[in-house]
């Protein structure tokens, strides 16, 4: 039996892919940052455990526990949970930017490192990356989550090529719209972090900003979790996977977008989104 750890399994994508490669025969273990999820998901059935990227304890005992259960081995690594710190880049204080780095890259990074070393040991593995559209395409009032996105990306294309011959595989999905929490839990880094009221664009918050960030909108081309989980299924099991896979309509356009127009243009296009 194969096995896979995914992170962030308390909703979304991480819980649809813990449980669709369950079914499809995996040995999943499930990582939550929070005890409550970590308890929710064991009454369901899964191998649960916590896992916190800003908490680099808990990655050392949550990896551990999983090795301890595989007797060492793993073969395949979903990296996930991630979240977004919304506002404009000149209101975004650093911690945040710091707090923001930690959950997306640097988290990511530690429980990384400390993998490869098991699979290269067993001369296999798969370590899969969840980015994003806006891992190569920048968009207003997302500056936070759009620098923690390139990093992955850039992190990845990096140890692709260095673990060439290792029959270790480094793949990137690139989500566009998901239905998922992601929005309500950004609203929360949001309240947390941004200072909007002191802020010089607080005229365009109350007319705008704070719209688009409390009401849920209908999102054109918005798919659920599973079509992400497809994309997973692809880089598990692909005798040779694809470096990237895009998942939704809108990241296939701004991919085509990216490379055809002109930085100006573009800009303008997304300006207007």
């Amino acid at each position: 039996m194969r096995n896979i750890l995914i992170t962030g399994c308390s909703s979304g994508i991480g819980y649809d892919a813990a449980a669709t490669m369950r079914r499809r025969g995996w040995r999943v273990f499930a990582a939550c940052r929070a005890e409550e999820d970590v308890a929710r998901l064991k009454s369901e059935g899964f191998e649960s455990l916590r896992i916190d990227y800003e908490d680099p304890a808990s990655i050392e005992t949550g990896l551990a526990e999983v090795l301890e259960a595989t007797g060492g081995t793993l073969d395949a690594l979903f990296n996930n949970g991630a979240y977004a710190v919304p506002g404009p880049v000149e209101d975004l204080p650093v911690d945040a930017l710091r707090a923001n780095f930690e959950a997306n890259v640097f988290g990511w990074h530690d429980l990384t490192r400390r993998v490869i070393p098991v699979m290269r040991e067993a001369g296999r593995g798969r370590i899969v990356q969840c980015s994003s559209v806006l891992g190569f395409v920048s968009l207003p009032w997302r500056g936070s989550y759009n620098a923690t996105k390139y990093a992955v990306e850039a992190l990845s294309d990096a140890m692709r090529v260095e673990l060439r011959g290792t029959g270790i595989h480094v793949v990137l999905i690139e989500p566009g719209p998901i239905a998922t929490e992601f929005g309500r839990n950004a609203i929360k880094e949001f309240e947390r972090w941004i200072d909007w009221k002191s802020s010089a664009r607080r005229a365009q918050y109350e007319a705008s900003l704070l719209d688009r960030l409390y009401t849920e909108k209908p999102t054109p081309f918005r798919l659920p979790p599973s079509a992400v989980t497809a994309a997973l299924v692809q880089a598990l099991t692909s005798p040779r996977p694809r470096a990237r896979y895009r998942v939704t309509t809108p990241t296939k356009l701004m991919a085509v977008a990216k490379r055809v127009l002109p930085t100006a243009l573009l800009d303008r296009v997304i300006a207007s989104a």
